[in-house]
């Protein structure tokens, strides 16, 4: 099992021909992400050899879905161009969308977010500002590396891609169902809450990880969530327990005022919701790890 993305999904890549839509496009591949297409009006009709592999290029997200059945598009498309191509991605109503792109505007990503509502939510967001998911040993959606974990039951989900990365090479023995970068972004898809519902829903996930960090008040709502209708057990990890107040702390969305969205008030919030917090990504692991009994 996994969440939101498995072995059958059919990838298209809206920005492909670009070189970070190339070099990404190569590296999913190798994961075995069956990749059927990209989309690029300017080169419709043609074709890119990738390492043997022949992809068609199709000029739009509804054309591409029509001739591949595609079901998933990861965009690798500029910050000036991303809501237009995020609502093509909702008006073709491909169920998955993931949106690594940073830098896009918040005025956009609530357009298309509120887009996506409008539209009856048939196309699942994730991201802006996001590495994507990992199915490991099935499907790679993103720029998380395919090389650093393996299958486990051990579900993931994080604001941060750089500690997403550092999580699954910590338990990399123990392995994962999935793992989703929702993105550090004020307004994303896909929220924690979000993964957590999947994650308790997937059978074959035992135990979940999640990551946030300061500002907004995004973990203070998971872990009401987490009292109310979880009923695996839930490890945690809040990034900033040193962040001086009123700074931000490289995401858009790490912003702390007063006592608000600071990590002690997220610890706190999560531990009174029964969920164990660590202070430094590997405690986090090693409390995952007492857990599972490895």
């Amino acid at each position: 099992m996994a969440i939101f993305l498995n072995k059958d999904s059919k990838v298209i890549v809206q920005g492909m021909t670009g070189s970070t839509g190339m070099k990404h496009t190569k590296l999913m591949l190798a994961d075995g992400t069956n990749i059927v297409g990209g989309v690029n009006p300017r080169k419709a009709g043609t074709s890119v050899d990738i390492d043997g592999t022949d992809i068609p290029v199709f000029g739009t997200v509804a054309e591409a879905i029509e001739k591949t059945g595609a079901n998933v598009s990861v965009l690798f498309v500029p910050p000036a161009f991303a809501k237009a191509a995020v609502v093509e991605a909702i008006d073709a109503e491909i169920p998955l969308a993931v949106v690594i792109t940073e830098g896009i505007a918040v005025h956009d990503s609530a357009a298309f977010y509120a887009y996506a509502v409008s539209q009856g939510n048939k196309t699942r967001i994730i991201g802006p500002n996001c590495p994507g998911l990992i199915t490991p040993g099935q499907s790679n959606a993103g720029i998380i590396p395919g090389d650093i974990t393996k299958p486990g039951r051990i579900g993931l989900v994080s604001k941060s891609g750089t500690l997403t990365y550092q999580m699954m090479y910590e338990l990399r023995d123990i392995g994962f169902s999935s793992a989703v970068g929702i993105g550090g972004d004020p307004i994303i898809g896909t929220t924690h809450i979000d993964a957590l519902a999947a994650f308790e829903a997937d059978p074959d996930t035992d135990l979940i990880v999640m990551i946030g960090e300061i500002g907004g008040d995004a973990e203070e709502r998971a872990a009401a969530f987490i009292k109310e209708n979880v009923t695996k057990p839930v490890v945690g990890y809040v990034a900033g327990f040193t962040a001086p107040e009123g700074k931000t702390m490289g995401h858009a969305g790490a912003i702390v005022s007063g006592s608000s969205g600071t990590a002690a008030a997220k610890k706190e919030a999560l531990e009174a919701a029964g969920v164990k917090v660590g202070k430094t990504p590997t405690e986090t692991a090693k409390l995952a790890r007492a857990i599972l009994g490895n």
